[in-house]
């Protein structure tokens, strides 16, 4: 039986293998050799984000792409499903900026992520990645990355503990909402897992509505594998596979006064994919 710091690790191996760099949260930190943020309040890899906005919109000068990051960054919604939703919109469309050239004003959009070309996109897992909030310091398990944007948070439990299962990991995740709200700005998924059991779930999914992922490529391929977790890094995480379900496979719900974000089921995404396949 493993443990908590082995699965970790597994982890890490199983994104290596399909496509993902990795990083470990203490190397990159800001009191580190090598830091990758100035801050531990700061969830994104700024310096990462500004490398793939200037790869990704090469016609727009660099002071309005700083412009664009700090937009990103200052998400000023009072509610965390309203940042949330605005943060998908700037994902899905770009960034709206405004800028002159010559004698001309220019309206263009800043993207922040190629979804047709997953090679010009940065793919990072990071480890113990640690976070401040107002009261306390935490450090999820594993965050996933995209062009510096901390897109997934993972939360593992020792599968060796039968007194910590995965709702043990889901209640995590609720305090992690709590004390350090800024990384969610950005979250497009939550998975839970202690290797064995893995579940999926939305910003506003409550325990019934995190689902299993039991596909890879396709519908028809559902591996009979040991620990469901190599199945999400291996499916859910496929680079091409993941860059299209944050385009297509993501929505929000007003009902009353709340947000709801909603997000597609394995048997969903491929179903839609394969009947688009057809189609075409």
């Amino acid at each position: 039986m493993i443990n908590e710091s082995q699965l970790e690790k597994q982890c890490l191996e199983w994104f290596a293998e399909v496509g993902w760099e990795s990083a470990h949260g203490p190397d990159i930190s800001p009191d580190e050799g090598s830091p990758e943020r100035a801050d531990y309040r700061e969830t994104l890899i700024l310096g990462r984000l500004l490398r793939a906005m200037q790869r990704l919109n090469p016609g727009i000068p660099a002071g309005i792409l700083e412009e664009a990051a700090q937009l990103v960054l200052k998400l000023d919604h009072p509610v965390p499903e309203q940042r949330n939703r605005a943060f998908h919109q700037m994902l899905l469309n770009g960034v709206p900026v405004d800028y002159r050239a010559g004698d001309e004003v220019k309206h263009d959009r800043v993207r922040l992520v190629d979804f047709h070309d997953p090679e010009k996109n940065e793919f990072l897992v990071v480890d113990q990645f640690a976070i401040k909030g107002p009261k306390h310091v935490r450090r999820p398990d594993i965050l996933v990355f995209i062009n510096g944007l901390p897109l997934a948070v993972i939360e593992l439990k020792n599968p060796a503990d039968e007194h910590a299962d995965i709702w043990k990991a889901y209640q995590q995740i609720q305090t992690y909402k709590e004390e350090i709200p800024d990384l969610f700005n950005t979250n497009a998924a939550l998975i839970i897992s202690d290797g064995f059991t893995a579940r999926i779930g939305s910003l506003t999914a409550n325990e019934e509505r995190f689902m299993p992922w039991r596909t890879i490529k396709n519908e028809n391929d559902k591996p009979l594998l040991e620990m469901e977790m190599e199945k999400v890094i291996r499916g859910f995480f496929d680079r091409e596979l993941f860059l299209d379900y944050l385009r297509h496979f993501i929505l929000f719900e007003q009902d009353g006064d709340r947000i709801i974000k909603k997000i597609a089921g394995y048997h969903q995404f491929h179903a839609v994919r394969e009947a688009v396949r057809v189609t075409v």
